[in-house]
């Protein structure tokens, strides 16, 4: 690599590597990965683009605090094993963050490089690692401190919380609804965009710390805190998501082939609709398929549809597509699969055809006024202007409420008026002294890597307290 005077000198001439892609009109018939990630010589090409910056603004962007220039000098060095020891410092999941988070807006959209080109390919370079887990070293453990945790929901907050407990020297079981871990990492995200063998690699990792898994372990209903109390264990921590579907509340929405985007993507990611009869679950394989949202969800809802053999898709959306939330790849990737955008729309009616399912959909189109609360300009009706389209699926992904199972949970939890959990921003502890929270059934439905941050922050809170002797 070059230097000067001992010191690393970065590339500053060689743009970005560009992402090691599938052919769109390929990869849109499948279920295969889209992006295959950077190759050896890819990655240390990459590499050699990090200014190594004396105050890494990176760092700053990156919601659990990952040592970037660090991680990517020992890429430089191809010492790929020594790169992945510094991430897993802060982070359990750099395989599935490399692949899911969205860098453009944290440590990429912090990245010196990109104020004058492209920024440095973070994501990237975390997944080239990530995806080598055998050259890791063994995880340093703390002794046993004979302290007992129940995480209730296995998804990248309850896992992140888990796994730091485990190192810190707690004895940890997670308990998750499904028949499997990864929460949204499994039911939510397809295939194409995180393979589900990279999260189990992540969970298998984390029973090798000595995590113990109970599955279709619905706490709340088969337990409470209370009774997680009496059978000895000493905190919990709450991390069951946000899954409660929001409703469009048009007529028809109860009309067969109207799904939620949860439900539509549970069946396919988690319970293989997609290989029926093969395997059991069912689900609607339409023609002319709708999807209502623009963020990412809404993005994983259409281009699922697609794959299911949709000849039209469609995503909805009541404002432009430069508003819309979803990560500008997730578009660009929509897009190029022959994903189609009708924007400024908004859903009036469904329509049923003569067997009862849905036929159609009537929407107003609107027009942009000033901007709301969000500072998004807010979208107005256009008088007298309504169309209708035909489909034969809908699919609504315009967001996520609480949980309702953190209010069965019980404790002395408090919950704010919409039903989420009340806890302290910096640690994640909630009104009961014994309980912590985090992720989206304290926030509300946020990225990976934020629910991450939160499980990180609430595990150094809980080590704290057993130190003290609080718990």
């Amino acid at each position: 690599m070059p230097q000067v005077n001992g010191r690393f000198v970065p590339d500053m001439k060689s743009p970005r590597i560009a992402d090691n892609e599938e052919p769109a009109a390929e990869r849109a018939c499948d279920f295969r990965p889209v992006d295959k990630g950077f190759t050896k010589e890819m990655a240390l090409a990459e590499a050699e683009r990090c200014m190594d910056c004396k105050k890494p603004l990176c760092v700053e962007g990156c919601p659990v605090n990952i040592n970037i220039p660090k991680f990517i000098e020992k890429i430089r060095e191809e010492d790929f094993g020594g790169a992945l020891d510094i991430i897993r410092e802060e982070s359990m999941l750099p395989a599935i963050c490399g692949r899911v988070c969205p860098q453009e807006n944290q440590c990429e959209g912090k990245c010196v490089r990109g104020k004058k080109s492209e920024p440095v390919a973070i994501g990237q370079l975390e997944r080239f690692v990530g995806d080598q887990p055998e050259l890791a070293s063994k995880p340093k453990m703390a002794p046993k401190n004979g302290k007992k945790v129940a995480v209730v929901g296995s998804g990248p907050s309850g896992i992140t919380c888990a796994g730091e407990l485990a190192r810190n020297g707690f004895d940890v079981t997670v308990f998750e609804a499904f028949f499997t871990g990864g929460g949204v990492l499994v039911y939510g995200i397809p295939e194409f965009r995180l393979p589900k063998a990279v999260v189990k690699r992540e969970i298998d990792g984390l029973e090798e710390l000595g995590v113990k898994f109970e599955y279709n372990s619905v706490v709340g209903n088969i337990t409470t805190a209370d009774e997680l109390f009496e059978k000895g264990f000493d905190a919990i921590y709450v991390a069951t998501g946000a899954g409660l579907p929001k409703f469009l509340n048009v007529p028809g929405e109860n009309l067969p082939n109207v799904f939620f985007a949860n439900e539509y993507l549970t069946r396919v990611n988690l319970m293989k609709a997609n290989n029926f009869p093969e395997y059991d679950t069912p689900t609607k394989h339409g023609k002319n398929v709708v999807v209502f949202g623009g963020g990412n969800v809404a993005m994983d809802a259409v281009r699922t549809a697609k794959r299911l053999g949709a000849e039209r898709a469609i995503i909805a959306y009541r404002r432009t597509e430069d508003e819309m939330p979803a990560r500008r790849a997730e578009l660009h990737h929509a897009k190029a699969e022959g994903v189609e955008v009708m924007p400024l729309v908004s859903p009036l009616e469904f329509v049923a055809g003569e067997d009862g399912t849905v036929c159609a959909v009537k929407v107003q189109k609107m027009e942009l006024g000033e901007p709301d609360e969000s500072g998004r300009r807010r979208p107005v009706p256009i008088e007298g202007a309504i169309e209708e389209i035909p489909c034969d699926v809908v699919i609504s992904a315009i967001g996520t409420n609480a949980n309702p199972f953190a209010k069965k949970i019980g404790g002395k939890m408090e919950l704010n008026k919409w039903g989420y959990i009340v806890a302290d921003e910096e640690t994640g502890q909630t009104t009961d002294p014994r309980i912590w929270a985090g992720g989206d059934i304290v926030t509300g439905a946020a990225t990976v890597i934020l629910a991450m941050g939160a499980g990180k922050k609430a595990a150094a809170s809980i080590t704290k307290a057993a130190a003290e002797g609080q718990i």
